[in-house]
C-alpha cells in the first residue's frame, strides 16, 4: 500500500505537469496562429480556413483591403501610431466579420483579406454586399484616437465573389480591384459576377502595378 501511494505521489505531479506544458503548448500553437498585433488569424492560416469555407460550395465572396495614406500616417504620427491604427483595423474587421459569418486575416502590412457569406440570387446579392461593404467602410473608417491626436482613416476594398475559382484567383481578382479604388481615392469595387480570374500580369509574384514591381503607378499602397 505504501509503494502504491508513493508511486502516486510521484506520478501526481508529473501528469499535472504534463497537462500544463500541454496547455502551454496549444496556447502557443494557437498564438502563432494570429497576428500579435491585430489578434487576426495569419496569412497561412487564413488562406487555410478561407479555402474550407469555399469548400463547402454555398456563395461567398472574397475581399481584400488596404488602408490609403497608411505611410502618411507613419511619417506624421509615428509607428507607434500606425500600429494603433493597424490594431484597430484589424479588431473592427475581425468583429464585422464574425457578425457575417466568415473569417477575417492579415495579410501583412497594412493589407487585410476577409471572406463572408454571399447567398442570395444573382440580383439581390450585389445589392446585400454593397449594404455590407458601406457598412464595413463605415466602420474601418472611424478615426483613431492615439495619444490624445485624433487619426483620419481611409480604406479600399475589392470583393470578388465565388465562382468555382481557386482562393488564390479569388484573391488576385480582389486585389485588382481593390487597387482599382484605391487609384479613384477609396471606397469598394465589386467584381462582376462573370470575372472569376485576375486579368492583370504578375511580377515575381505581385500584381503588377504594385509599387515596388516594373511599371507602378505611383499609388502608394
Amino acid at each position: 500500500m505504501s509503494q502504491t501511494l508513493t508511486a502516486l505521489s510521484v506520478a501526481l505531479p508529473l501528469t499535472a505537469g504534463w497537462s500544463v506544458n500541454s496547455l502551454w503548448l496549444r496556447r502557443r500553437i494557437k498564438a502563432a496562429r494570429r497576428d500579435p498585433l491585430t489578434s487576426l488569424w495569419t496569412r497561412e492560416t487564413f488562406e487555410k480556413r478561407a479555402c474550407k469555407s469555399l469548400a463547402q460550395g454555398q456563395q461567398r465572396a472574397v475581399l481584400v483591403l488596404d488602408l490609403n495614406w497608411f505611410k502618411r500616417i507613419n511619417d506624421t504620427y509615428g509607428h507607434a501610431a500606425g500600429d494603433a491604427v493597424l490594431s484597430a483595423t484589424g479588431q473592427r474587421l475581425g468583429a464585422w466579420t464574425a457578425a457575417h459569418h466568415g473569417v477575417a486575416g492579415r495579410l501583412g502590412g497594412d493589407e487585410f483579406a476577409a471572406i463572408i457569406d454571399a447567398r442570395g440570387t444573382s440580383d439581390t446579392v450585389t445589392g446585400n454586399l454593397s449594404a455590407k461593404l458601406l457598412n464595413l467602410i463605415g466602420r474601418l473608417e472611424q478615426p483613431v484616437v492615439f495619444e490624445g491626436r485624433v487619426i483620419d482613416v481611409h480604406v479600399s476594398v475589392g470583393v470578388a465573389r465565388y465562382g468555382r475559382a481557386e482562393l488564390s484567383a479569388l484573391l488576385r481578382l480582389a486585389d485588382e480591384h481593390m487597387y482599382r479604388i484605391k487609384q479613384q481615392g477609396g471606397g469598394f469595387s465589386i467584381a462582376p459576377a462573370h470575372e472569376h480570374g485576375p486579368r492583370l500580369g504578375t511580377v515575381n509574384g505581385r500584381r503588377a502595378g504594385r509599387p515596388g514591381t516594373h511599371g507602378a503607378s505611383g499609388v502608394t499602397a
